[in-house]
């Protein structure tokens, strides 16, 4: 609980320092906690998994099953009516019934290491379910940030067109008054084209990150905010490790699907060994008034009711090997079960060691790119004044700034990858579940309370239906690339900006 209150409160706190294209935001724009809100609430994934546990929670109530007394019974009628016999002895009718409870008295522990596997099983699942809840919030956290780094891209890269269309109209007045060559012209037209292949394909993109943030939430994003600063991560791989490796919901749910197997052997071996049951049973039969009749004789016994009671012995003598096979079998797949737990730990551990790299990897590219975004402005600033005193060209100023627009563009990539990371590394940890998040929009769902209901339930088909049900996304509309974000003021200035130097008549040729 402890943990779940330091996260929420870490999600609801001041959102993390963005620069650029990436911290502007509209009043009343989505937030990353709606998004996980909405996706919790609507996810077919989710709720597929729920539905899934709740069928494995009706395993523990049938292995129970076989533990309990269970009542069977018959009923027939009988007609012979084209019979040539004495109807003495043989009626033209007969109705019968017949009912047989047995009680299970001893069973060499198959049913309790059933019922035990059944309930490990369970407990796995629900380990499960938080596991496919961490899968869920990391992939909406990724496709959220997909789309505000994809978002910023595209912004940059419109302005880096309209700044690289106005200067090619400036380059082309230039040259047509001497003071610039050919070469400059065919530069600008150059870069411009490139500028509007880059553009292109950022807008792409942009539409696949929306269609990928669908396809999560289950509802086209509006103007994203940027997220919250992620709670206190881990300072050394090594003690990331060490949680993950103590509250990973998929290893724990591993290592209870392991335990179930030792169940299994138990069970397997129990079926080689006698069952004693307890068998009263109870017969009725009546003729219906057929008895004697058409011979003149009168009887007047048409009917009786007997009972019996007593032990039955089902001992197996020889099935075939049958018996032994699945003893083997269940052996196999507890060793397969171990081992999986180890790959699991593997996994959990690469995976933990590779969150924790990529954070502080971002985290330094981030730092160097804010460096470079600064310098690149300072850089292209002074280009643009030497320039305007003719110690700089053309293809200066858009190299200058090409490599402003590459740092921004690494900038809120690193941004993008250092959150994600931290989130993973968060999740690989289990510390990004529900109860985690402290999210809105009502209670979170409970796997004990189902399984409360079943576990001891034998009588009722419970028509009760799902808790909740995943969303459409048919009817969303196709996305596009349109961005409403503002700019960084220092891309609306045009790229050739300075007066002509020259009439251009002491220029070489054109």
């Amino acid at each position: 609980m402890r943990r779940s209150v330091m996260f929420t409160r870490a999600l609801l706190a001041a959102p993390l320092l963005v620069s650029g294209a990436l911290a502007a935001a509209p009043a009343g724009a989505d937030t990353l906690r709606d998004a996980l809100a909405k996706a919790y609430a609507t996810s077919p994934t989710l709720t597929s998994a729920q539905a899934a546990q709740r069928a494995t929670d009706e395993t523990v109530p049938i292995a129970r099953a076989a533990g309990l007394p269970s009542l069977n019974g018959t009923a027939g009628l009988v007609e012979a009516p084209f019979s040539t016999a004495d109807s003495i002895t043989s009626p033209e009718r007969q109705a019968t019934s017949s009912a047989t409870v047995n009680v299970p008295l001893l069973t060499f522990g198959l049913v309790r290491s059933s019922v035990r596997a059944a309930e490990t099983r369970v407990a796995a699942g629900q380990i499960g379910l938080r596991s496919t809840e961490t899968t869920l919030f990391t992939n909406v956290v990724a496709s959220y940030m997909n789309v505000i780094r994809d978002e910023a891209i595209v912004a940059l890269n419109q302005q880096n067109v309209r700044v690289l269309d106005v200067n090619l109209q400036a380059t082309r007045d230039r040259f047509q008054v001497g003071d610039l060559t050919r070469t400059d012209v065919a530069q600008s037209e150059a870069r411009l084209s490139l500028a509007r292949a880059q553009l292109q394909s950022a807008e792409a993109n942009l539409i696949s990150s929306r269609e990928g943030y669908v396809q999560v939430v289950g509802t086209a994003p509006g103007s994203l905010e940027p997220p919250p600063a992620l709670p206190n991560l881990p300072t050394t791989p090594d003690a990331a490790v060490e949680v993950a490796l103590k509250d990973n919901p998929t290893l724990l749910s591993l290592q209870k699907q392991r335990d179930a197997t030792g169940y299994d052997v138990s069970a397997a071996r129990a079926r080689r060994l006698p069952q004693i049951s307890a068998v009263v049973g109870g017969n009725y039969y009546n003729y219906l008034g057929t008895l004697g009749s058409g011979t003149g004789v009168r009887v007047g016994q048409q009917g009786a009711l007997s009972g019996s009671v007593g032990l039955a012995l089902n001992a197996p003598l020889f099935a075939g090997g049958a018996l032994s096979a699945q003893v083997r079998q269940a052996q196999d797949r507890r060793f397969a079960a171990i081992e999986q737990v180890t790959q699991a730990e593997r996994g959990v551990v690469a995976q933990t060691r590779a969150a924790f790299a990529v954070y502080r990897s971002s985290q330094e590219v981030i730092a160097s790119s804010q460096n470079a975004v600064n310098a690149n402005k300072l850089s292209l600033e002074g280009v643009r004044a030497e320039n305007s005193v003719g110690s700089r060209t053309i293809l200066d100023i858009l190299n200058a700034e090409q490599e402003l627009l590459n740092s921004q563009v690494t900038l809120v990539t690193a941004q993008r990858d250092a959150y994600v990371a931290g989130f993973a590394l968060l999740a690989s940890m289990g510390r990004a579940e529900a109860r985690d998040l402290g999210l809105d929009g009502g209670p979170l769902y409970n796997p004990l309370d189902n399984y409360g209901r079943v576990r001891r339930r034998v009588f009722g088909v419970g028509d009760e239906g799902p808790n909740r049900a995943g969303t459409s996304t048919v009817n969303t509309p196709a996305q596009g690339a349109e961005v409403t974000r503002p700019l960084d003021p220092l891309l609306d200035t045009p790229v050739d900006s300075g007066q002509h130097l020259t009439t251009g008549e002491h220029r070489p040729g054109r």
